[in-house]
């Protein structure tokens, strides 16, 4: 690439989806010549993706920001902060665009316009797998976006929209390129992975000759044909979850689900607006097990939601025990601006928030570690 090529500066931020969008936009901006380069000094301009799902997630955007202004001061800003305009152009004035998440063609418009591009006809700058911010032997494969569901602590669905699937074929697609170029893991991505394909009522497509249902059950049994990893993340606990037990089982699928049960009180699930909140999820993770003994399952909860009592919170460390879950992840609720949650009565004071996450995370921590242990039997 000769030295004369425009070059871009990229910051990525937040959860494995917006990691997948800047691997998007950098393949869009690596197709049309632009050099992506690591340090503020060496770019013409640089693009911030960025993160505002909770308070340390838009603190953390904000000082990328500030970083990219004070070192290059020619900035674009795109991803979740981004719905939120007006209040960065009134923090940064300076900024050159501001976008929303997973609008690639407004950030290359922004681009073009304060950094016009300089094509090269004659050279390929983009593999066939597009270009990825993974090592080799992985990648992250998003299936859809947005989200149908109103937790009441998220505001994910306001920044990302309602669910909109992928079509499978596509999907599809994308793994084989990705499989053919080295990649051994797939980790299925998606803020409601259970639900792909009910926005287009399971739409069936063509797929090497064969009708292939877009949902979730018919995608990781195609996925299991190309021989690699498939890893399941962010998997809400409906029913139809548990048909992919056999398959992991039968060893067409990583025996691993990401399931961000939240809480175990029926009362504070409902206060979230969790579906499926109803599961009896002990019984399912139990039967799931008898099924594939050596199935992990990873899951998220938070502590401190508005009006838990002593009680509900015992009531969840009581599942944690029972449920033996492998890996979780535990965070104090943040109120962020716009959840529904904070007008929620009996907010739980910050010491205690902090005590409950404190406890939260001892009694997980001798539960890894006993799990761990019986696996390396």
């Amino acid at each position: 690439m000769k030295t004369t090529d425009p070059k871009i500066g990229f910051v990525s931020l937040g959860c494995p989806k917006a990691l997948v969008d800047s691997e998007r936009i950098l393949t869009q901006l690596r197709a049309q010549g632009y050099e992506v380069v690591p340090s503020y000094n060496d770019a013409n301009l640089v693009v911030v993706n960025t993160c505002g799902f909770i308070e340390d997630a838009v603190e953390e955007s904000f000082d990328a920001i500030s970083e990219a202004l004070a070192e290059n001061g020619k900035v674009i800003v795109t991803g979740c902060l981004g719905v939120k305009k007006d209040m960065l152009m009134a923090r940064y004035p300076n900024l050159l665009a501001i976008t929303g998440p997973q609008d690639y063609e407004a950030v290359m418009t922004a681009v073009h316009k304060n950094l016009p591009p300089i094509t090269h006809p004659f050279t390929s700058l983009v593999p066939p797998q597009g270009i990825k911010l993974t090592p080799r032997h992985y990648a992250y494969l998003k299936i859809s976006e947005g989200c149908n569901h109103k937790c009441t602590f998220c505001i994910i669905p306001s920044m990302r929209g309602k669910l909109v699937s992928r079509p499978v074929s596509d999907v599809l697609r994308e793994a084989e390129q990705l499989a053919k170029a080295g990649v051994k893991e797939l980790l299925i991505i998606s803020q409601d992975t259970s639900a792909y394909g009910v926005d287009v009522k399971y739409q069936s497509h063509e797929w090497h000759g064969k009708q292939v249902k877009t949902r979730m059950t018919e995608l990781v049994e195609a996925l299991a044909e190309f021989g690699i990893w498939v890893r399941l993340h962010y998997v809400y606990p409906y029913p139809h979850v548990d048909e992919v037990i056999p398959l992991m089982a039968e060893g067409k699928l990583l025996p691993y689900l990401d399931i961000p049960f939240q809480h175990a009180s029926p009362r504070i699930l409902k206060l979230m607006k969790r579906p499926a909140c109803t599961e009896n999820n002990l019984e399912r993770i139990q039967a799931w097990r008898k099924i594939c003994p050596d199935i992990t399952l990873r899951s998220t909860f938070i502590v401190g939601f508005p009006g838990e009592t002593e009680a509900e919170f015992k009531e969840l460390l009581d599942f944690m025990t029972e449920a033996e879950l492998d890996r979780v992840g535990c965070f104090k609720y943040s109120a962020v601006e716009g959840a529904v949650a904070n007008a929620l009565p009996d907010p739980v004071p910050e010491e205690e928030k902090q005590a409950r996450w404190e406890a939260f995370m001892a009694v997980q921590a001798k539960i890894s570690t006993k799990r761990l242990r019986k696996k390396n039997q």
